[in-house]
């Protein structure tokens, strides 16, 4: 039998960049038109993201809802959720800021400037120029709003600017919204890796879901025509 010969070798940009990109991801802060994403503050965010992810009526300008199933809603498929009080809150979101190879960032409201939800870089891996998108969540406040697309267009656009060959998406492979919501924006999807987690006492499957830098190009276009329609 035949051994194939390696892969193809990495131009020097690209490796340059692989040895260049931190592990810890530096702060930044991505502003769009109807969202603004900045570094995760417990001090400042953890009390306001309580209050709008506990299942308690919440008001964002012209937008309210009721009381709600917070574990249905928002944390069902989440790692952890939903927490008993702001400190609860806060002990779950510092280990999301303070992750050696990730950066939280809290998704506010461009319009009130409130907080409306949570999202990570996350499992980064600069030595292989890929990093993935993860913790993600929103209030029922921005659930079925133009949050979400948005805010993963800022991240995508960010990561490909930095230098990044490959952005990943995973969720529990039973988490249909997720799931369509990756597909809608872009992302590829690769496959289910089975008995992946324990979360909750409970057995997860992952789905896993890719952009590469080659399909940026495109899937950016696609974005875009999908935020001009809003």
């Amino acid at each position: 039998m035949t051994i194939p010969p390696p892969g193809p070798p990495l131009n020097v940009d690209a490796l340059a960049r692989s040895e260049a990109l931190p592990r810890k991801m530096d702060p930044v802060t991505l502003t769009g038109t109807v969202v603004e994403l900045t570094p995760l503050d417990l001090a400042r965010d953890a009390a306001a993201l309580h209050a709008v992810s506990n299942g308690q009526p919440a008001t964002l300008g012209a937008r309210t809802v009721g009381a709600y199933d917070a574990e249905e809603t928002i944390w069902r498929f989440m790692f952890a959720g939903p927490f008993p009080d702001e400190a609860a809150m806060a002990d779950y979101l510092r280990g999301q800021v303070e992750v050696a190879n990730g950066l939280c960032l809290c998704v506010r409201d461009r319009a009130t400037g409130a907080p409306i939800g949570v999202v990570n870089y996350m499992n980064n891996f600069p030595e292989h120029l890929k990093v993935e998108l993860g913790g993600i969540w929103y209030s029922p406040l921005a659930q079925r709003t133009d949050a979400n697309l948005e805010a993963t267009t800022l991240l995508l656009r960010h990561a490909f600017d930095l230098g990044y060959r490959r952005v990943e998406w995973k969720c529990d492979a039973l988490n249909g919204r997720s799931r369509r919501a990756a597909e809608r924006m872009g992302f590829r999807f690769e496959g289910i890796q089975e008995a992946h987690f324990i979360i909750k006492g409970r057995n997860r499957d992952t789905a896993w879901f890719r952009i590469l830098d080659r399909e940026w190009p495109d899937v950016r276009a696609r974005l875009e025509r999908l935020l001009a329609a809003r």
